[in-house]
């Protein structure tokens, strides 16, 4: 109670403080869990005039829930005898959370997420580049690694093939692009030139490209996984601190057996599931609007019930939104109020929501100890 009582102006009536308190706890957002905004959110607290002014740090990615939010507080605290006008700024603040390999973080990174599928061409890429874009837009820092050696199809989605540039000799500046910090082995080759490797040199690789990668201040690095359960995929269990994953799918069942193997090696290795987002879940005709599950229906819906997870999202097969992502300019970026766009959005909400409820990481707080020979 202590610690409360600091965040608040000294001069600050105690009926004014309870109901700031109140009011804060009580905010709720349509579908989202707003158990992380708490008191500790309120900083900077001024009470003068008849005006009280403070600012709202928010744990999680949701810019564009700011005015409404600033509308319901404004709204509950003007109830107040004494108060005549409110004025709220807003910060977004995400923390580091804890993982379920290390304690510690990577060095500019707070949080990891892993985008994976069982399968491939089920728009696994399409759903990291989107996400990662409307994360950014609702207020985080967000970077992209590209860990499909293989085939990295991030330089085409985000429409760069720039070479990385480094300033130290040691590590590689991150590509950047509308916002986004990106690393890919695509950055670093020929685009025509294939991969062929074996597993020990391609998992090397990966995490060659994630450590000696300068990132900046990441609030959300996303990891773009290539298909299956293989060498990457356990790589990243065991030395990655990932904070979540996400599973992405179609609705036919060829897609959903290898859905659930992704899920497994998840739950096994105790990294948390966010979510599945299923696409193609319908075929809208461009001609007529006729709707249609040509590939089934609800198999993101079931496999989400089966696993006690999150369906996040269901997203339809549309021409838009593959051609926006061949030229280069992901739709979130070309059509922000699209509907897919405003999908992307909910979701960015949704799992940065859910991750500010986790525990958080210290590691970075305290000093790294280290024993020499005298």
């Amino acid at each position: 109670m202590n610690f409360i009582k600091k965040l608040f102006s000294p001069t600050l009536p105690a009926s004014i403080q309870t109901l700031l308190n109140e009011k804060v706890e009580q905010l709720s957002l349509p579908d989202l869990n707003t158990g992380s905004i708490t008191v500790k959110a309120i900083q900077s607290i001024e009470f003068k005039n008849k005006t009280l002014q403070f600012q709202l740090n928010m744990p999680f990615a949701a810019k564009s829930l700011w005015p409404s939010i600033e509308q319901s507080l404004t709204t509950g605290l003007l109830q107040h005898e004494d108060i005549e006008q409110v004025n709220i700024t807003f910060e977004t603040v995400i923390d580091a959370r804890m993982t379920q390999n290390t304690t510690g973080t990577l060095e500019g990174i707070k949080n990891i997420i892993a985008v994976a599928s069982g399968k491939g061409g089920v728009g696994k890429s399409t759903t990291c580049v989107n996400l990662a874009l409307a994360l950014q837009q609702e207020g985080a820092q967000v970077a992209i690694l590209d860990a499909d050696i293989y085939g990295p199809s991030i330089p085409t989605m985000l429409g760069s093939h720039d070479k990385p540039d480094t300033l130290d000799g040691k590590s590689m500046e991150p590509i950047k692009v509308s916002g986004l910090q990106l690393m890919s082995i695509g950055f670093l080759i020929d685009q025509a030139e294939p991969m062929v490797w074996r597993g020990p040199m391609v998992t090397q690789t990966l995490i060659q490209l994630l450590n000696e990668t300068h990132w900046q201040d990441i609030d959300y690095l996303l990891i773009d996984l290539p298909p299956g359960t293989g060498d990457i995929q356990l790589t990243l269990s065991q030395q990655i601190p990932v904070t979540g994953a996400i599973v992405v799918t179609t609705p036919q069942e060829v897609a959903l057996i290898d859905a659930r193997k992704g899920l497994k090696m998840f739950e096994k290795v105790n990294i948390p599931i966010l979510g599945i987002i299923e696409n193609m879940s319908t075929h809208i005709c461009s001609n007529c609007g006729h709707e249609e599950a040509i590939f089934g229906e609800d198999g993101g819906k079931v496999l989400a019930e089966e696993s006690g997870t999150t369906l996040l999202a269901q997203l339809p097969l549309e021409a838009k939104l593959r051609a926006s992502m061949d030229s280069g300019n992901p739709i979130v970026l070309a059509d922000p109020m699209h509907a897919i766009s405003q999908t992307y959005k909910k979701v960015a909400q949704t799992i940065s929501c859910d991750m500010a409820t986790q525990r958080k990481s210290y590691a970075n707080v305290f000093p790294k100890i280290t024993v020499e020979n005298s």
